[in-house]
């Protein structure tokens, strides 16, 4: 123990390697609910090449490896769950190149989103990338590796269906890149007109190698924004609703809440629609659209639109909407999770209904939400709860609501996003079998001492 710990501060220098237990106790949870399992190192690295050299030591020694970003995923995904050594990529936040005319900019794996949002304001102030509303710490590759969702979400698919190219590290400590980087200088592709092996990495969770570059798509930035909230008591309309609504192609994104609190909240469905434009005439054209495509639920009296507060708007229209992670502290006791699928926007009843159900059962505060995917192509729903971590009965009441969202998910035919390890092997026992053959033969061929965030994806 005592050799790795020299040779993995050698490689990153004393001051960025730790072993002590006042730092390691941090790298052992998360905000969520999994129980925290300390790591035994803690490296933080600056450059792709040191990456490569702790890979070879872990490689040497079969050491696991747990790759980390800003470790908001909630889920357990950086917890080392046996062990070994976090991989902090805090460090490793450089912005590399812009290309303006081809949209896309090339990061290192620490880099952040609300530091991409700074720099692009200030420098390339006529382009924007999908940001998550998560908060502005959480990191680029982090989000497209767990298949995030963000701003341009329902426009464009998943922020890693936005990417062009990554730079991997594998489990050898070989670098590889992947799209059109591999044969050109250039970043413009994740794949096409190549195979597409990004998918060998993307919602791997870090079990297959570790992103250290990426590219990442980015999108015109129109000089006004503005969101039109939608109401309706009836939650089987919802799915006509936003089908009506994307197919008019005139809204940037479609976010869906119900929640009890405020009462003005409670027993109805807000679809909240956010449109953009250069224009006034650009913006009111798009509004008025978004108006007409909703007319015949106005007139069945089963919906309106209502009129968003001055002091409401920008709470709304801010990136990441940071009332998002005010939630987390309802119960004023800094505990908050949600899990959910991703599944078809028809079944947004049964979510909603299955929220207020589990709340009630296990009397917690709860909030649903759903994010419209492409055109109506399916939908993220999340079941999210609040709780009080100084509360021990409120916090297993929580792990129960959730256990049961995980076996409602995959009973309404979803798919969990960013899974936990439990949900992942719920995942596994349901897969077809030949699938699992095929990731089995991934895993095995790209990690075969099985060091790279063990626990996750073990398709034994």
């Amino acid at each position: 123990m005592d050799n790795i710990a020299r040779s993995l501060a050698m490689i990153v220098g004393e001051a960025y390697f730790s072993n002590q237990p006042e730092e390691t106790y941090f790298y052992a949870r998360d905000p969520g609910l999994m129980p925290p399992h300390k790591p035994d190192y803690v490296v933080i690295p600056k450059c792709v090449e040191e990456i490569q050299e702790i890979v070879r030591v872990a490689s040497r020694e079969k050491i696991p490896i747990v790759p980390m970003g800003a470790g908001l995923a909630l889920t357990g995904l950086i917890i080392p769950l046996k062990g070994g050594i976090v991989i902090d990529m805090k460090r490793m936040n450089r912005i590399l190149k812009v290309n303006e005319k081809a949209r896309h900019v090339i990061v290192e794996g620490g880099t952040s989103q609300g530091f991409l949002k700074a720099y692009l304001e200030k420098n390339y102030p006529r382009l924007r990338h999908s940001i998550p509303d998560s908060p502005a710490t959480a990191t680029i590759a982090a989000n497209v590796m767990i298949h995030g969702q963000g701003r341009l979400t329902q426009q464009y698919g998943f922020n890693s269906d936005m990417i062009a190219g990554l730079e991997v590290v594998l489990a050898s400590g070989e670098v590889c890149k992947i799209g059109s980087c591999t044969v050109s200088p250039d970043w413009f592709s994740k794949g096409a007109p190549l195979p597409d092996l990004s998918g060998l990495f993307l919602g791997w969770f870090g079990a297959t190698g570790i992103i250290t570059k990426v590219a990442v798509k980015l999108y015109p930035k129109k000089k006004m924004r503005d969101v039109e909230i939608f109401i309706t008591d009836r939650e089987d309309l919802v799915p006509d609703m936003v089908y009506e609504l994307t197919h008019t192609e005139m809204v940037e994104d479609i976010n869906i809440f119900s929640q009890p609190k405020p009462m003005i909240f409670k027993d109805n469905h807000h679809i909240a629609i956010f449109i953009t434009g250069d224009t006034d005439e650009e913006l009111e054209f798009k509004r008025k659209t978004a108006w007409y495509s909703l007319d015949r639920f106005i007139k069945s009296k089963d919906g309106g639109f209502m009129g968003v507060p001055p002091v409401m708007k920008p709470t709304l229209l801010e990136m990441p909407q940071r009332s998002v992670s005010r939630f987390a502290d309802v119960k004023k006791g800094g505990g908050f999770e949600y899990s959910g699928p991703i599944i078809m926007v028809e079944k947004y009843p049964e979510c909603a209904r299955k929220i207020v159900e589990l709340a009630k059962k296990y009397d917690l505060g709860y909030s649903g939400m759903a994010r419209i995917i492409g055109r109506s192509h399916a939908m993220m729903y999340g079941f999210a709860f609040t709780f009080n971590r100084a509360d021990p009965d409120m916090m297993d009441r929580t792990r129960e609501a959730l256990r049961e969202v995980s076996e409602f998910a995959l009973e309404a035919g979803g798919v969990f996003w960013k899974a936990t390890v439990e949900e992942q092997q719920m995942a596994i026992e349901k897969m077809d079998p030949n699938t699992l053959g095929l990731m089995k033969m991934i895993k095995e061929n790209l990690d075969p001492n099985g060091i790279l965030n063990p626990g996750n994806w073990e398709v034994i």
